[in-house]
C-alpha cells in the first residue's frame, strides 16, 4: 500500500480529529493516545506518534519516511461518554474495513452530543441527592429540603454552563445556593437531622469523573496530564468549599457539625 502527501496529510487530520473529540469530552488520556493511533494505522499510516497535553493534542504520522505533524487545541466540551463510544464505533468499524477513510472523517464531522431534557436531569439529581440524605440517616422533611436544595443549585449550574461563566464561579455560585436552601430547614427545623440536608445536597458538585481521570492518567504515565487534571478538580473542590463557607456565614448556619 503507497500513500500520497495529500492522502497522508488527510489521514493525520482524520486521526487528530478523532483524538480532539475524545480529549474534549472527557476520555482519559491513555484511550486518547490508543484511539488515535488505531485510527491512523488503519487509515494507511505506518507509525503515529502523538502527545497529549491538558489542553492540546499533537500527533505526528509516518510514513516511507515522510512525516507530517499536526496540532489541535482541545477546549473543554464537557464529560460525555456518548461521543466517546461513538468514536470508538467508528474506529472499531474502520478496522473492520466497513468504512473507508472519506466515511470516517464525514461521520466525525457529524457527531453531535446528546443531551438529556434539562428538567429531567434537575429531576434525578434531585432525587439522587435526596437519596444520599436517606442513607445518611434522614426523615422525609429532610429527604424534600435536599430534593429542592440540589435541583435549585443544578438549574444555577445548568444555567451558567449555558452563558459558558468560569465553571469555579459555576461551582460556587451553586454550592452556594444549595447550601442556603438546605439551611433554611436547618433554620426551621425540618425533621430530625435537618442538617444531614447541607451535607447531602452539595453532593453533586462533587468532581468525581476528573478526579478518576487524572489518578488513571497519572498510573499509566500521562503525569503531566494526570496532575493539570487532580488541579482543576481540587480548584473546583475549593470552590464548591468557598460557596458553602460564604453561604454558612450569611445564614449563621454551622450545618456539618
Amino acid at each position: 500500500m503507497s500513500l500520497s502527501h495529500e492522502e497522508q496529510t488527510e489521514l493525520t487530520r482524520i486521526a487528530v480529529k478523532a483524538g480532539q473529540i475524545l480529549h474534549q469530552h472527557g476520555a482519559e488520556s491513555r484511550l486518547v493516545e490508543q484511539t488515535t493511533q488505531r485510527i491512523g494505522l488503519a487509515l494507511g499510516a505506518q507509525s503515529i506518534e502523538l502527545s497529549v497535553s491538558s489542553d492540546a493534542i499533537v500527533i505526528t504520522s509516518l510514513f516511507e519516511g515522510n512525516c507530517i505533524t499536526t496540532t489541535r487545541r482541545c477546549y473543554d466540551r464537557g464529560i460525555n461518554m456518548q461521543m466517546v463510544c461513538d468514536v470508538l464505533r467508528i474506529c472499531i468499524m474502520l478496522e473492520k474495513s466497513l468504512l473507508d477513510a472519506d466515511q470516517v472523517k464525514e461521520r466525525l464531522t457529524r457527531l453531535t452530543p446528546y443531551k438529556y431534557n434539562r428538567w429531567l436531569v434537575v429531576f434525578m439529581i434531585g432525587l439522587s441527592c435526596a437519596s444520599f440524605s436517606h442513607f445518611f440517616g434522614g426523615d422525609l422533611p429532610v429527604y424534600i429540603t435536599t430534593f429542592f436544595a440540589s435541583a435549585g443549585a443544578m438549574i444555577l449550574r445548568q444555567e451558567l454552563a449555558h452563558r459558558h461563566h468560569n465553571p469555579f464561579v459555576n461551582f460556587a455560585l451553586a454550592a452556594f445556593v444549595a447550601t442556603t436552601i438546605a439551611s433554611v430547614g436547618v433554620i426551621y427545623e425540618f425533621g430530625e437531622n435537618p442538617q444531614i440536608a447541607m451535607a447531602a445536597s452539595v453532593l453533586l458538585l462533587v468532581p468525581g469523573f476528573p478526579l478518576i481521570n487524572a489518578v488513571s492518567d497519572m498510573l499509566k504515565g500521562h503525569i503531566s496530564t494526570g496532575i493539570a487534571r487532580w488541579v482543576f478538580a481540587t480548584l473546583l473542590s475549593i470552590s464548591v468549599a468557598i460557596g458553602i463557607v460564604a453561604s454558612m456565614s450569611l445564614t449563621s448556619v454551622s450545618g456539618w457539625l
